[in-house]
């Protein structure tokens, strides 16, 4: 992966360039930033870079045995782990080097991913991604070796914060005091969820969302998107490349979750009991990661129908579909209620997360609107 290849960070390759070339290069880091912002492509791009052996002020060769194994994934001195689960054909103990050729077909195809499509390749999309305790072993015994090809040896953990207690401790002393020339980059979308006792022994790397102009330039080159449709796909994106796919490549999973979502709150405003059931029914059995997802997405409209309140268009981030609902929805979330929906909506996701019951999670949930969503339109500041 060439710096090149990382969407805009201009700031950060530059820092990262400088402490490889100067030598300084910080036995772990937490690269993170907002979701879509390009944290682990970066992190491949700079473990490329010390790598390279004929590599510029600017970037790596390319070209070298060094780039073009890692290229591939499969230099010696760069290892993974990742979460992973039990799948029909690993029932016992996962690791990532069970999945180890999805993972480099995976990321070589698009390095820009949310963690459900990786659960998805894997076929675990209705479990949670862990990485255990028999992870965490593996990691040292893979640690224990001088670097076979290179004067350092990589470990990039993509989502640390799914490592159990068990597997965090253990690492702990590794990551504070690794072997020689040994570098850990962990690569987080949620390093609030981190051990404090390991995020504090990092080096912390914090992404920014992608600019407009790199976002822009790299949808065009990508996707060879219309000049007129362009503004609005980087306007709706807030920076996220995995955003930006999702709204150019498929429209089916949002008009699926905005449908759901608009059913729900027609069936709250009706009071209708026996609909409801149906519906609780029929997402119940969706699948957690896209249960999940609809909830996340569900957030996200709420928190956009609350800022349409305000009538200021440039803070509303919403497609063609979505204003077209909101134009009338946007009244029944007001002051009075939007913290409280909200908060509805993170405790049933947190619940599904925790694999609690999907029906009487959402049962409950649909139960709680109906208390806070009026079913008559909202009027001024007037509580219902």
């Amino acid at each position: 992966m060439l710096f090149s290849q990382v969407i805009g960070q201009d700031e950060l390759k530059r820092k990262l360039i400088n402490s490889a070339i100067s030598g300084r290069i910080p036995h772990a880091q937490l690269f993170f930033g907002p979701e879509g912002s390009g944290s682990l492509p970066l992190a491949i791009a700079y473990a490329q870079y010390v790598f390279c052996t004929d590599r510029t002020d600017t970037d790596s060769c390319g070209r070298c045995p060094h780039c073009m194994k890692i290229k591939k994934l499969s230099h010696p001195d760069l290892h993974f782990s990742f979460p992973v689960n039990t799948t029909g054909r690993v029932v016992k103990d996962p690791v990532s080097d069970n999945f180890i050729n999805e993972w480099r077909e995976f990321v070589i195809s698009n390095p820009y991913f949310l963690a459900t499509q990786w659960y998805e390749k894997i076929g675990v999309e209705n479990k949670q991604g862990l990485i255990n305790r028999k992870e965490s072993e593996e990691i040292i015994k893979k640690l224990r070796f001088k670097p076979f090809e290179s004067e350092y040896k990589f470990m990039i953990i993509w989502l640390p914060e799914k490592m159990n207690s068990y597997s965090a401790n253990v690492l702990l002393k590794l990551i504070e005091e690794p072997p020689e020339k040994t570098v850990f980059l962990l690569v987080s979308d949620q390093p609030e969820q981190l051990l404090t006792t390991i995020s504090s022994r990092t080096q912390p790397v914090k992404l920014a969302r992608i600019d407009n102009e790199s976002l822009s330039l790299e949808l065009i080159d990508k996707f060879q998107i219309a000049k007129k449709d362009l503004s609005n796909i980087v306007r709706l994106s807030g920076g996220s490349y995995c955003r930006a796919q999702e709204i150019v490549q498929s429209a089916e999973d949002t008009n699926f979750y905005l449908d759901s979502f608009i059913l729900i709150m027609r069936l709250v405003y009706s009071r209708s009991f026996l609909e409801i059931n149906n519906w609780v029914e029929e997402m119940s059995i969706t699948g957690r990661e896209k249960l999940k997802s609809f909830l996340s997405y569900s957030i996200k409209l709420i928190r956009e129908n609350f800022i349409l309140n305000l009538k200021n268009p440039d803070l509303n981030y919403l497609t063609k579909n979505e204003e077209v609902f909101s134009k009338k929805f946007h009244p029944f979330i007001n002051g009075g209620n939007v913290i409280r929906v909200y908060e509805e909506l993170n405790k049933a996701y947190l619940d599904v997360e925790r694999n609690a019951y999907a029906k009487i999670v959402l049962f409950d949930m649909v139960l709680q609107f109906m208390k806070l969503i009026p079913n008559k339109k909202y009027r001024g500041s007037k509580k219902q």
